[in-house]
């Protein structure tokens, strides 16, 4: 599989599941819960078909787990060699409160590893993506693609934060690395901002899915950072029932023990 050829057209995807979540956005919409109380809109189904049928064109051979269509058993599930990762509207809590920071996240998975994702901010316009291998790239509205590549660990830390999501397990944690600034973001927006090097650490200690974090690993790991649970092992998928992730660390700087420092082992 010729992942360089392939990321062509997920961005063009990725690009037309924006138009149809802003489509909803510039509207007035209703908000359902699923039974886990997280919102649901018409813009995260408008999302879901447009990524589900475009996928399906360009790749008909891969299954496809969307936030949207989890409820696959785990015994079908478990033969998937690859597949296709689908978060169509990540962080729909801020798209509710209208403050712009969601993404779409598309991710392939093969054998348990993102190798190829994007993510696309559908309100400002700027796309990341990357493949195993041929490094992350990121586009900014109308400008020309740039390549991304995280930076050493900074003084003062800058510590992307969940603006929906907070712990205050956390606070504890970072006043182990000293001095250091919070910028509260939603969604695929922390990794972005580390793969970016304009933040060094995002530790999530709360819970996430795998459709949450798969494009954005691909993403960071590929400008030089790395996503890892807090005992320092990659984050990987498609390996248990749960789509649950453990909790985890995403770091700009790899050389870091960032767990040890954290006192997250």
């Amino acid at each position: 599989m010729n992942l360089e050829s392939l990321i062509v057209e997920v961005c063009a995807i990725a690009r037309r599941a924006a138009a149809e979540i802003l489509a909803v956005y510039d509207g007035e919409f209703a908000v359902e819960h699923k039974d886990d109380r997280s919102p649901l809109t018409a813009a995260d189904l408008a999302a879901h078909h447009c990524i589900v049928e475009g996928l399906r064109r360009l790749t008909p051979e891969l299954p496809i787990l969307s936030e949207e269509s989890a409820a696959i058993d785990w015994q079908q599930r478990r033969q998937w060699p690859r597949y296709w990762l689908v978060d169509p509207l990540d962080g729909t809590r801020e798209f509710v409160k209208r403050n712009g920071e969601f993404t779409v996240n598309i991710a392939l998975i093969d054998g348990e590893r993102s190798v190829l994702g994007v993510v696309q901010v559908p309100v400002s316009g700027v796309i990341a993506w990357a493949w195993q291998g041929g490094g992350a790239w990121m586009a900014r509205a109308e400008a020309a693609p740039g390549r991304c590549r995280t930076r050493r660990r900074a003084q003062p830390l800058v510590v992307a934060g969940s603006r929906s999501h907070g712990d205050p397990r956390l606070l504890g944690m970072l006043e182990r690395v000293g001095v250091h600034e919070i910028i509260p973001l939603g969604s695929s927006l922390k990794f972005l901002r580390i793969a970016a090097a304009e933040a060094d650490l995002y530790v999530r200690l709360g819970p996430t899915s795998e459709w949450d974090t798969a494009a954005a690993q691909c993403v960071l790991e590929e400008a030089g950072g790395a996503v890892i649970d807090l005992h320092g092992n990659p984050l990987r998928y498609n390996r248990k029932e749960s789509l649950l992730n453990p909790e985890f660390i995403a770091c700009g700087d790899a050389q870091v023990d960032w767990p040890g420092l954290l006192g997250g082992r």
